[in-house]
């Protein structure tokens, strides 16, 4: 019997030829009308964004659903504040173990020393302003929930799920019809997941295209030195701080988490978004990884809103760099605001456009480097966003991994499981006509 290839290979294929397809088109055709208009800026383009959009679609019905799902599956409003307060605590710490550790690596290694690195392109980029603190708090209620989940406002949207859920748990036995209606609005919404996937690989590979094309590969070689560090940086907290966390707090095996999580990871890669990744991420933890729903149906909606371990460290070393850059010595007061700032800037910009490039401007600020420095690492801001966005979403699966070991709504069997919960492909229903 011939086996059939698994969707994570299939993807992983689709990204490979995607990047190869792109790169030679931004190296021989990138002055071609022709291959630019219909191709690039038509086919790959149209195709995946429609693929993003797709994911998109996914996120506010499948969050909603298995919110309520969660919050009624835990049956004590108690239970809801303490996983609440836990995981906001850990997002908070990985963000902090982030930044210091871009830090560290980038004093270490000094990117940008004796740099002849341009600066004309730096009057381009004028951030926009970050929202005051005020502005944050009253706008995690939200004044029209349609418009809320129009707008997919995600804060909002747990917000208010939150509260209906409670409401339907004092409600009581008025309230338990919804609470069943919304499982099995759940379920359906899984299996949508699903069929949108089997996708994913065509999705995947015009994306990679577009991207590849439009930026090129040898657009690193100018920044290689920072963008180096960015990556390995990413890199050592994925496979290094969050498998120790792993490891320590949840006694589970790094490597089999990482495992499971690769399919989660390529589509966050591929689309830059942790809000688009979501569907994903919350069937990897729950049925790759055997999360209860009650847990990761808020951590996971909740991190991809406020966990910015990559974003932390994309800051730490873009500060060191551009600090040298400029020749200004930053002393360890400002090592240390960098880390506060960092750390209270990933929940105060959530949900933001350009988060990144916004959080940057507020420590620039803070720290009295120009803002204008940020001109010189935009070009290759978008390359850098897919691999942190994957490290951004890793770090929402491992602090749900340690919440819910520590809740006791953890499966083993399904972790230690290396087929649990892989991806078929749906087989559509079919009218069958007798002869």
């Amino acid at each position: 019997m011939k086996t059939k290839m698994s969707i994570t290979t299939r993807i992983l294929i689709g990204m490979g030829f995607g990047l190869v397809l792109g790169s030679l088109i931004n190296l021989f055709a990138s002055d071609s009308e022709f291959i630019q208009t219909y191709f690039v800026g038509g086919f790959f383009h149209v195709i995946g964004t429609m693929f993003i959009k797709a994911l998109k679609m996914l996120v506010v019905p499948l969050v909603t659903f298995s919110l309520i799902c969660g919050v009624c599956g835990l049956g004590d409003v108690n239970a809801l504040g303490r996983v609440g307060i836990k995981t906001f605590l850990l997002y908070m710490l990985t963000t902090a173990l982030a930044i210091t550790l871009a830090l560290s690596v980038a004093i270490l290694v000094g990117p940008g020393e004796g740099s002849g690195v341009s600066t004309a392109a730096m009057s381009d980029f004028t951030p926009k302003p970050a929202p005051p603190l005020t502005e944050i708090l009253i706008n995690l209620v939200p004044g029209n929930p349609i418009e809320a989940f129009a707008d997919g406002n995600m804060l909002q949207i747990i917000f208010f799920v939150i509260l209906f859920s409670i409401a339907i748990l004092m409600t009581g036995e008025a309230g338990q019809g919804v609470a069943k209606a919304a499982e099995k609005l759940n379920a359906i919404m899984m299996v949508v997941v699903t069929i949108v996937m089997d996708f994913a690989p065509i999705g995947v590979f015009c994306l990679m295209v577009k991207t590849f094309a439009d930026q090129g590969v040898g657009l690193i070689l100018p920044m290689i030195g920072y963008f180096s560090i960015v990556v390995g940086c990413l890199l050592l907290h994925a496979f290094g701080t969050l498998s120790l966390l792993l490891a320590f707090w949840a006694k589970l095996n790094p490597l089999m988490f990482l495992k499971k999580m690769r399919s989660a990871q390529i589509f966050a890669f591929s689309t830059a978004s942790s809000n688009a990744t979501i569907p994903v991420t919350l069937q990897s933890v729950e049925q790759r990884i055997g999360v209860a729903n009650s847990t990761a149906s808020f951590t996971i909606p909740f991190g991809a809103t406020i966990n910015m371990d990559g974003t932390a460290i994309m800051q730490g070393v873009a500060t060191v760099f551009i600090a040298n850059v400029y020749h200004v010595d930053l002393g360890l007061t400002q090592y240390l605001t960098i880390i506060g700032m960092s750390v209270l800037a990933s929940i105060g910009t959530a949900g933001v456009p350009g988060v990144g490039l916004i959080m940057l401007a507020m420590v620039f600020n803070q720290v009295g480097l120009p803002v204008a420095g940020i001109g010189l690492i935009i070009g290759v801001d978008r390359l850098l966003d897919m691999v942190r966005t994957a490290v951004n979403i890793t770090g929402d699966a491992a602090v749900t991994c340690i919440v819910a070991k520590g809740e006791g709504v953890l499966d083993r069997d399904v972790f230690n499981d290396p087929n649990a919960g892989i991806l078929t492909d749906v087989e559509l229903p079919h009218k069958v006509v007798d002869s």
